[in-house]
């Protein structure tokens, strides 16, 4: 079995601080921390005003940063150690593309917004999965943004974090070009540990749900299948036009507001109607999750889970194979609960087991893998952490 580890903040940031000094012969000033997410339950809601239900991992990627006298603007990182370069005036949507856009966009999105910033040099690592639909992409743009409103004298209030998280957005779908609902960059932003983050983005409202795991003798585990996934390929964008043709046929502002009657009734199209199916049922299963966990009912959660993947594989279509023997081998070796979570079409899955059960789960999906002739895939411990901050040199970060 193989355990992706989280790190120790403070060697991480030791880490890019070294890394940093080595590509530009001069010291970083700050360095940003943000943490991926996990999401247990709520796929493909949040752009279509509903509920999800994710959580923040331990595991994070951070950002060291340093503000430069002119427009120039190099970002780099341990995988790709020679600089991309640019100038602040060529980091826009349609100018930039590949990795470097989730940072050079943020940079865009906060001088739209007013913010007045010099050139800037970044260098990042960090033990965020790439490609399992764990949100590497937000927590590079959000340990960015982070350390580049410390170096601008910006607060990480409620309302700095808020400012931060729609810029990170924007640099995600305008500039990036992924057109995602915005639940990675507010749970970046706005994670508690020992908490999931309940978001409303019809009300836009995000809080807490205390999850007390442990207590209950449980735990999150996430199964990276490998099977990489990308949000710019197509498929999250015609998942995303179903939907809105669902609402447009339905004369609703977005599915957060059609009822199952409706959308059995009036939907005449077959893959519109279980594009719509799938949300309207999956938002409510969001709300009924939270009350199960409330509540302490932790089986009626894996049953939701189930559902959840059932609803994703078979009306949204974005499931794949591994994704369903993981679930599948999950189930049989002990987990109450498993599901696909995040975008799809690759990525990973999640499943609620008993504390005793992890080695045994995990080690029969890799056995389920190797019999089907899939690549061994990676497992990590989904634990509720904190939100993005910055790193001080002792490796503590900063309250805000």
């Amino acid at each position: 079995m193989t355990f992706v580890e989280p790190g120790a903040p403070g060697q991480l940031a030791a880490a890019v601080r070294e890394g940093f000094a080595a590509s530009y012969g001069a010291p970083a000033t700050v360095v940003g921390r943000a943490p991926g997410r996990v999401n247990l339950i709520g796929e493909h809601t949040d752009y279509n005003a509903g509920l999800v239900l994710p959580l923040a991992l331990p595991h994070a990627t951070y950002a060291a940063v340093a503000l430069r006298e002119d427009d120039r603007v190099r970002i780099g990182s341990r995988q790709k150690p020679q600089p991309w370069v640019a100038t602040l005036d060529t980091i826009g949507p349609g100018q930039t593309d590949g990795w470097a856009a989730y940072v050079a966009g943020v940079l865009w999105a906060l001088r739209e917004a007013g913010w007045q910033t010099p050139g800037v040099d970044v260098y990042v690592d960090g033990t965020v999965p790439l490609g399992a639909g764990l949100s590497s992409s937000a927590a590079l743009e959000c340990s960015f943004a982070v350390a580049l409103a410390t170096l601008l004298g910006k607060d990480l209030t409620q309302a700095g974090r808020r400012t931060l998280i729609e810029a990170c957005i924007r640099a995600e779908t305008e500039v990036a070009g992924a057109p995602t609902g915005g639940m990675d960059q507010t749970v970046s932003m706005l994670a508690e540990p020992n908490a999931a983050l309940l978001i409303d983005f019809d009300l836009q409202t995000a809080g807490p749900v205390a999850l007390r795991l442990p207590e209950h003798g449980l735990a999150v585990l996430v199964t990276d299948t490998r099977v990489s996934h990308a949000l710019t390929d197509g498929g999250y964008a015609a998942r995303r036009a179903d939907c809105e043709a669902a609402a447009s046929a339905l004369g609703v502002a977005s599915l957060r507001h059609a009822g199952i009657a409706e959308v059995e009734s009036q939907l005449t199209n077959d893959r519109v109607r279980r594009r719509a199916r799938h949300i309207v049922t999956e938002i409510d299963r969001v709300a009924e999750t939270v009350e199960a966990i409330r509540a302490g009912d932790w089986l009626s959660v894996g049953s939701l889970f189930l559902a959840s993947h059932v609803s994703m594989r078979d009306d949204f279509e974005i499931s794949c194979a591994e994704l369903d023997l993981a679930v599948e081998t999950a189930l049989g070796a002990g987990a109450i609960g498993a599901r696909m979570t995040g975008g799809g079409f690759g990525g990973s899955a999640i499943a609620l087991v008993p504390l005793d059960r992890i080695d045994g789960v995990a080690g029969a999906i890799d056995a389920a893998f190797i019999a089907a002739g899939f690549r061994p895939p990676n497992h990590l411990l989904g634990e509720p952490s904190a939100a993005a901050d910055v790193v001080t040199e002792n490796g503590l970060a900063r309250s805000s």
